[in-house]
């Protein structure tokens, strides 16, 4: 935990707490990376704008409202491995508003294609370069 003014360090990062708060549930994917999925729309600027990191990758389901998901990548890592893609992707779908559906639209992308134009409310984002990947949703 860190004290009111401090900046966080990297457990209070992979654990999705800023300021002293929870803004994320926390998840360890198939390969051992952390997987944070934000909680409200303000939670999720501070996940993908504050906790993530350029070199973290980014997922949101497309075209519909739900929690930003980050992946942590301390390895910088070039691409995330399929299983883990999978498992983020389906965590998307399932904190968002197509979670009774079947398998979902999730775009991915690094944190560094992530940006927030002036004037967007909490959550909305707008992102540069990214892939499409489906997957069935997943509440955990």
């Amino acid at each position: 935990m860190t004290r009111r003014g401090e900046a966080p360090g990297p457990s209070d990062r992979d654990a999705g707490v800023w300021a002293g708060r929870s803004v994320a549930r926390r998840f360890v994917s198939p390969d051992g990376f952390v997987v944070l999925v934000g909680r409200t729309g303000e939670d999720n600027d501070v996940l993908t704008f504050k906790i993530g990191t350029a070199r973290d990758f980014w997922l949101h389901v497309a075209a519909d409202s739900g929690s930003h998901v980050v992946v942590r990548n301390p390895d910088n890592v070039a691409a995330l491995p399929r299983d883990t893609v999978q498992f983020a992707a389906g965590l998307a779908a399932g904190y968002s508003k197509l979670r009774a559906g079947g398998r979902v639209a999730v775009h991915l992308c690094s944190c560094a294609d992530v940006s927030k134009p002036r004037g967007l409310p909490p959550g909305k984002v707008h992102i540069e370069r990214f892939k499409t990947v489906h997957a069935a949703p997943i509440r955990e």
